[in-house]
């Protein structure tokens, strides 16, 4: 009883650990000329809350950073509170949260066994963590779509294409860092 009440505040430690990680990893903007949503390392944090953590705790730490953005903590690239709804990011932060929901349904928790990287769980990983950035961007095409009348071509010119170098560059950058840590995390968080 002791270890699961342990575990279990263990987890919800990481999720705020993690929710930390990605408020703060906003703050490393690199403007896009002509477009208001810079590229920032939060979806890199966003999508290893959820490789890591898996779905439950991966997504709580997303909403965690989401409610602190609506009550007006300067957590979003933006400001502007729940308003931020009504601008290109709120497409992006949707997306975020199903991103990293997606992403620890594939992987799951982590479990201690898991020192040794075993071919089928990179495939899962390296599906999960596409799935992570892709869907991140997709909800920020489609939601731009609505809010701004655009056609699918030129969404995805606008609110796609801009982003997909630096998210490669960021998935290169999760999947070792989610095969690294997962380890570690399920150390403290494995039941």
């Amino acid at each position: 009883m002791k270890k699961t009440l342990k575990t279990t505040g263990n987890r919800y430690i990481f999720s705020a650990a993690f929710a930390a990680m990605i408020a703060v990893s906003g703050f490393l903007i690199i403007p896009v000329p002509g477009i208001l949503v810079p590229i920032v390392l939060k979806n890199l944090f966003i999508v290893l809350s959820g490789t890591i953590l898996g779905s439950f705790y991966g997504s709580i730490a997303v909403l965690i950073f989401i409610a602190a953005g609506i009550i007006g903590v300067p957590v979003f690239v933006i400001p502007g509170g729940i308003a931020v709804f009504t601008t290109p990011l709120g497409g992006y932060i949707i997306g975020y949260f199903l991103a990293s929901l997606t992403a620890g349904l594939i992987c799951g928790l982590p479990k201690t066994s898991e020192k040794k990287v075993r071919p089928v769980f990179m495939i899962r990983l390296i599906i999960a963590s596409i799935l992570g950035f892709g869907i991140i961007l997709m909800c920020g095409v489609f939601f731009n779509m609505y809010l701004n009348s655009m056609s699918f071509i030129a969404a995805m010119t606008t609110w796609f294409l801009p982003f997909v170098i630096g998210d490669l560059i960021k998935l290169a950058i999760s999947i070792p860092l989610a095969i690294k840590l997962r380890p570690i995390a399920a150390r403290y968080i494995s039941g």
